[in-house]
C-alpha cells in the first residue's frame, strides 16, 4: 500500500497500517532510531524500550544507554526528560561524555545536582 503525504508518493505502510520506519519522504529520513522509558532509581529497569538493549547504571544520576543496533556513526541527537518528586529547580538530562555508536552516556541533574530519578525517558533522532 502507498500513501501520499504533501505531494509525495511512495510512502509504504505495514499491514497494520503505520508507517514503515525506514520510509523516507523526498529521500529524507528523520526517524526516532532508539527510545527508552526507564527507572534510574535504585536497581535500574527499563520499563519500554525500542533498539535499546540495556542501561548501565554508572552511579548517581549516570547512566548509559545500550543500543540494540548502532546507529550509522556518533552524530545523532538526544532529547530526554526526567521526572522528580521534590524539585529544587530545573530537570534535565544531558549527554555525560562523548557519545559512540553503540551507546550514549547521559546524566540526570536538577539544579546541577546529579540525582537518581524515578522516570527517565530519551529518544535518539538521527
Amino acid at each position: 500500500m502507498s500513501v501520499i503525504i504533501d505531494g509525495s508518493a511512495g510512502v509504504t505502510t505495514n499491514a497494520g497500517g503505520s508507517v514503515n520506519p525506514s520510509t523516507t519522504i523526498d529521500g529524507i529520513n528523520y526517524s526516532c532510531r532508539a527510545w527508552v522509558n526507564f527507572n534510574g532509581t535504585g536497581t535500574v529497569a527499563i520499563r519500554a524500550s525500542g533498539n535499546v538493549t540495556s542501561i548501565t547504571d554508572g552511579g548517581v544520576g549516570l547512566y548509559t544507554l545500550n543500543f540494540t543496533t548502532a546507529m550509522t556513526d556518533a552524530n545523532y541527537c538526544l532529547a530526554g526528560i526526567t521526572a522528580f518528586s521534590v524539585s529544587a529547580g530545573a530537570e534535565s538530562v544531558r549527554i555525560q561524555s562523548t557519545l559512540t555508536s553503540s551507546a550514549a552516556p547521559i546524566s540526570t541533574s536538577t539544579s546541577g545536582v546529579l540525582f537518581d530519578s524515578p522516570t527517565v525517558t530519551v529518544a535518539v533522532f538521527r
